[in-house]
């Protein structure tokens, strides 16, 4: 370095005095490009990006410095004055900010997908900080592949060929959207008026016709074949299901553990079949006037009717229509009854249109009414992800953070029998413990495969807990056959 000028040695010594100095490195990067030195200014542009993914400015030294085409290196309008850097990140000492430089891709934000949900192909969403596949693709030399793979592949590795995840758009996505879910499109808020004579005006929340679709979550393959069969295809194909007497009655109840996507799915259908989507929890509906519960009730189904085609979506089941036997309290009781009603209608022709999904993590406590022929008579079981399922929940947990060398098929295996929501816990336990290792060492770090391995070892499988109270359930109270798929998933398992 004894060749360098005497503006270039100060500037170095300055940089080793604040490195986390973005506008510093990157003025002394300037500097090296101009004396010539391409080499040395990538590694400052490199170190840059580090310290703050997506900058304008360092992209485009970066560009500059290994001579790609023009378009490439030309940044996007500069701020306005007095604003921080354009990723949102905060400026390291010396700055005009003052402020610590935030976490490594989070680009300002958390990151996180939806906690549930398992959705394949969908990048990084629109200015969420720098584009990590992109730098893969052009910057190859500086910035290490994000995902590799090895001989282990979870496509062929299956636990179950009825799992499911629910994610998001992947989202939750789930969630999704990993949720857990994804996001949908705006949605439709509608304000109607109650039928009783206090004026007062119910503000219920209609999700507009969404995006998502079926083939938007990972695996699950034979949870889809079922949907389609029993649910989906009657209703695309009216004049098929007069010609063979198809009814339409009823409508479809999702179970399985917490955490694997049921919400999601219930939103794919609403999605497949270009209807509203309106969920309903316990919130929405008590009241502590008498006769008001009830009337909330039918409130949800009117409104559902006037929005047709429209998905109800009721969310908890259990709580919304506990078994009356072993509720004491007459406001729950009248709710389930007024349930039961709204659900002896729906076959109807003022009901046309309207589709009834309700999801629950423990069916044995849902009143026996609510499961009678014609109203949620038909069932689905929604297990934890599948090898393939999980591959896809955990790249889109991952499409946003600054990850290197990540084997997907081999974290797949490790993270047998996790749910969509212990899949995004393992994402963002294995971003936070690279973060604390970046903040002790001064040094920024990508995440690698010993991050997400040591944070899968961490966590044990919050379904476990679920398949331990549904095993005696499913051998010993099977009414009706109702658990079929459950005891063969656990023989399959050898959880019996």
């Amino acid at each position: 370095m004894s060749d360098e000028s005497p503006l270039i040695r100060s500037m170095r010594a300055a940089v080793a005095a604040a490195p986390e100095d973005v506008p510093l490195r990157l003025h002394l990067a300037e500097l090296l490009l101009a004396a010539g030195r391409n080499d040395a200014a990538v590694t400052e542009a490199a170190v840059a990006l580090q310290h703050a993914p997506g900058d304008p400015q360092a992209r485009a030294l970066m560009a500059r410095a290994m001579g790609l085409p023009a378009a490439a290196s030309e940044p996007p309008a500069p701020p306005a004055a007095g604003a921080g850097p354009a990723n949102g990140l905060g400026a390291g000492p010396g700055s005009a900010t003052g402020g610590p430089a935030a976490a490594p891709g989070t680009g300002g934000e958390s990151g996180a997908g939806p906690a549930s949900g398992a959705v394949a192909g969908v990048g990084p969403a629109e200015g969420t900080g720098f584009d990590w596949a992109a730098a893969e693709q052009d910057l190859g030399h500086v910035v290490g592949p994000r995902f590799v793979t090895s001989g282990d592949s979870a496509s062929g590795d299956s636990a179950s060929g009825d799992s499911a995840s629910g994610g998001p758009r992947s989202g939750d996505s789930a969630s999704g959207r990993p949720g857990l879910e994804a996001p949908l499109t705006a949605d439709d808020r509608s304000a109607d008026g109650n039928d009783g004579d206090d004026g007062d005006a119910a503000v219920w929340d209609v999700d507009a016709p969404g995006s998502v679709r079926l083939a938007d979550v990972g695996g699950m393959q034979d949870v889809k074949d079922r949907l389609e069969a029993a649910f989906l295809a009657p209703m695309r194909n009216p004049e098929l299901r007069r010609l063979y007497g198809k009814s339409l009655r009823g409508g479809l109840l999702l179970y399985g553990p917490p955490g694997c996507g049921k919400t999601f799915i219930a939103r794919a259908v609403a999605g497949e079949l270009g209807a509203s989507f309106m969920s309903v929890t316990l919130s929405d509906v008590l009241d502590m006037y008498i006769g008001a519960s009830e009337k909330n009730v039918h409130e949800i189904f009117r409104i559902a009717r006037a929005k047709a085609p429209c998905v109800v979506f009721l969310d908890e089941l259990d709580a919304l229509g506990a078994k009356r036997s072993r509720t004491h309290h007459n406001g729950m009781r009248n709710v389930v009854n007024q349930l039961l009603t709204e659900l002896d209608g729906i076959d109807s022709a003022q009901d046309e249109g309207v589709f009834v999904l309700a999801a629950t993590n423990v069916p044995w406590d849902v009143d026996l009414a609510l499961r009678r022929p014609g109203r949620l008579d038909r069932t689905l079981l929604v297990l934890p992800p599948d090898a393939p399922a999980r591959e896809a929940v955990l790249r889109y947990h991952l499409r946003d953070r600054p990850i290197e060398a990540v084997d997907l098929g081999k974290l797949a295996k490790a993270t047998e029998d996790f749910s969509g929501a212990d899949l995004a816990y393992v994402c963002e336990a294995a971003a936070e413990n690279a973060l604390l290792d970046s903040a002790r060492t001064g040094n920024v770090r990508m995440i690698g495969m010993a991050d997400l391995l040591g944070a899968a070892r961490q966590v044990r499988p919050s379904s476990e807990p679920w398949f331990a109270a549904a095993r005696n359930v499913a051998m010993f109270a099977n009414e009706g056959g109702m658990y079929d798929d459950l005891l063969a998933y656990l023989k399959k398992k050898r959880k019996l």
